[in-house]
């Protein structure tokens, strides 16, 4: 039994991370602390001034435990790190993941390449960048490739020259071919120089050069060669146009500012490189409420420079924030050099400051709409649905679909949509074991027998082994079951339940003769509904969904066995009658369909194997037919 008051006291007055867990053992807080004493005992005591959100935390502590760090520093780095790893609920949390590429210069080899990489390493190569998009930055690549003919491959040069065949590039102009020894050293780092002139934003040379040839090709009448020419002068154009001066002093600088709501925030962080802005990107941040701006601000710089291999040589902050200098000292050790991070008051950077905020700001209000727009498709549909058939506290809905054609290789589909959304990650297709021809009922009889069972069963297993339900795959049950049908298909659902002792709420999403949702039957009632509604638009979403699902997983059924036909299952049917039957009626439904006398005349058969056929479609009341090919299921994955 964790005594928290017993556990404060054995606290250390030293730097560290301290992790609070809930009753189920989940991490939801991480922090860290000059002095781990004071800071963990600030959580409990009475007189505590937190925000809602820490008060809604503290409330829900089991226990927690702590790291001992050897300086604020590295206390910083660990707490960055463990937020990461643990996603805890009450930390602020940086939603993007993104990295950022680099071009990289090979200056140390002979004949240096120039590679895309998302890495900034400390080796003897040379580092341009960082880029806010792999395409500007494979583009530029492209375009230097073309004008430069700068390698691409990965030979060892001169060590492996002349021991292959020159590649593609090289007989579409865009490589000289130094693995062939082509062109010596001296004159492919001449092309490289050149090269590195335009990562370093010097366009002037470049674009003298390509005007140079595209007059001479002009003047040679090489119409085509002299618009290549053109096209690479535009290319290059538009990249300098990307690099335009925003900064006076040369320096590597981020411009970081943010725009906050109730329940989320935008940061916008403008990126400068040797005075020139590259680019720019937001970034989101979730578990927001009840955090103030500087504390939000605090958390992406460490969560974003965590994991960012590029740090510039100056932060430029909307706000002042409590952590700036343990927060420098650790940028400067990363870039091995001094960082510093100030909050401009006026002129040009205060300017450049409040552009940033601008933008996150407008960010903020147009990802708004974009939310609105999509809760009201997702969690106002549900809420509408429930409010149709009188039901509360909708999260989980599961829907079912049966698909075969003529009762071979059925299967069976379920989808589950939380609060209006797919979640693909627990869908689940069954194979038919029991049910022989196309008996739907039946089949989703079967179906959802399997499904709650195996989750009955799987609830035990777990509760044995002392796991939480949550756990399972099986054992997270829906709050409402939505079947793709009425009043029969509800009572074979309710039927189920019933007998597996489990209390679900279910609905049928019923159509009419054109196979268009009219309504929902709910407690031995069909319910009209609004068509114009987002709550139809959820229902018809979601019987597309089941539907696709179904079809799909029995389309690939039958592409395994393509060569697999229904009359394999008839005795007496061998290969030549099957093909003279198909030759004859086009498809199985029309086999089906036909008399003993129109099977008769079918070339090969007589008149008992027409008989047989008829009698395999048509079985007498009774028996259980002859379409006995029992598809055995297996259990794979999703495929259950």
């Amino acid at each position: 039994m964790f005594d928290i008051e017993e556990e404060l006291k054995k606290l250390p007055g030293k730097p560290g991370v301290y992790l609070m867990h809930d009753a189920k053992d989940a991490i939801i807080y991480v922090g860290k602390a000059i002095s781990l004493k004071n800071r963990v005992r600030q959580y409990f005591q009475p007189s505590r001034n937190v925000s809602p959100k820490i008060e809604k935390m503290i409330s829900q502590i089991d226990h927690f435990e702590y790291i001992i760090t050897d300086s604020e520093v590295e206390a910083l780095v660990l707490e960055s790190n463990l937020i990461k790893e643990h996603r805890p609920k009450y930390n602020t949390m940086l939603k993007d993941d993104k990295s950022y590429p680099f071009i990289k210069a090979t200056v140390g080899e002979d004949f240096p390449r120039l590679v895309f990489s998302r890495q900034e390493k400390r080796d003897k190569s040379k580092y341009f960048g960082p880029y806010t998009s792999a395409g500007s930055a494979k583009d530029t690549l492209e375009l230097l490739r073309k004008i430069y003919h700068i390698r691409s491959c990965r030979r060892v040069l001169p060590r492996d020259t002349g021991k292959e065949r020159p590649c593609l590039n090289y007989h579409i102009g865009q490589c000289d071919a130094p693995c062939q020894g082509y062109i010596s050293s001296g004159d492919y780092k001449e092309h490289f120089r050149e090269a590195l002139k335009i990562l370093e934003g010097d366009y002037t040379g470049v674009l003298q050069y390509l005007q140079e040839k595209m007059a001479a090709a002009s003047a040679a009448m090489q119409f085509e060669e002299a618009a290549q020419y053109r096209d690479l002068m535009e290319s290059v154009r538009k990249a300098s146009v990307h690099q335009k001066i925003t900064s006076f002093d040369g320096l590597d600088r981020d411009i970081i500012a943010l725009a906050k709501d109730q329940s989320e925030a935008v940061v916008q962080v403008f990126f400068i490189r040797e005075g020139r802005m590259i680019g720019r990107d937001h970034f989101h941040l979730g578990g927001v409420d009840g955090s103030t701006r500087q504390e939000i601000l605090q958390a992406f710089l460490k969560q974003f420079y965590a994991g960012t291999p590029f740090i510039p040589k100056e932060l430029m902050l909307e706000y002042e924030i409590e952590d700036a200098e343990v927060i420098a000292r650790w940028l400067s050790e990363r870039r091995g050099d001094k960082v510093r991070i100030l909050v401009p008051k006026k002129g040009q950077k205060e300017r450049l400051v409040e552009l940033a905020h601008k933008n996150a700001l407008m960010v903020l209000e147009q990802d708004a709409q974009k939310i609105r727009r999509a809760e009201e498709r997702t969690i106002g549909a549900m809420q509408e649905i429930c409010s149709w058939i009188g039901i509360t506290g909708v999260h989980r809905v599961e829907s079912y679909d049966i698909s075969n054609i003529s009762g071979f290789q059925s299967v069976g589909s379920m989808v589950v949509f939380e609060d209006g959304s797919p979640r693909k990650s627990d869908y689940r297709k069954f194979r038919i074991k029991t049910v022989q021809g196309p008996d739907d009922y039946a089949s989703m009889r079967e179906v959802l027998t399997r499904r709650f069972e195996h989750g009955l069963e799987e609830e035990k297993k777990l509760a044995e082994q002392g796991f939480d339900e949550e756990n399972g795959s099986f054992t997270r049950y829906p709050d409402l079951i939505m079947m793709d049908g009425g009043k029969g298909q509800v009572h074979i659902a309710e039927e189920v339940l019933r007998k597996l002792h489990l209390t679900i709420p279910v609905c049928g999403m019923v159509k009419d003769d054109r196979h268009r949702t009219r309504g929902i039957y709910f407690q031995g009632e069909e319910l009209p509904i609004d068509i114009n509604s987002e709550g139809f638009h959820l229902m018809t979403r979601i019987q597309d969904e089941v539907h696709r699902f179904a079809i799909e997983y029995h389309r690939s059924l039958r592409s395994k066995v393509q060569v697999k036909s229904i009359l394999d299952d008839i005795p007496g049917i061998g290969g030549k009658r099957r093909r003279a039957l198909m030759k004859k009626f086009g498809s199985i439904e029309a086999v089906r369909s036909a008399d003993i006398e129109e099977l008769s005349q079918t070339e090969t058969m007589n008149l008992g194997a027409a008989r047989k056929v008829y009698d395999f479609f048509h079985p007498a009341d009774g028996e259980t037919g002859g379409q006995e090919a029992q598809i055995k299921g297996e259990q794979n994955g999703r495929d259950i």
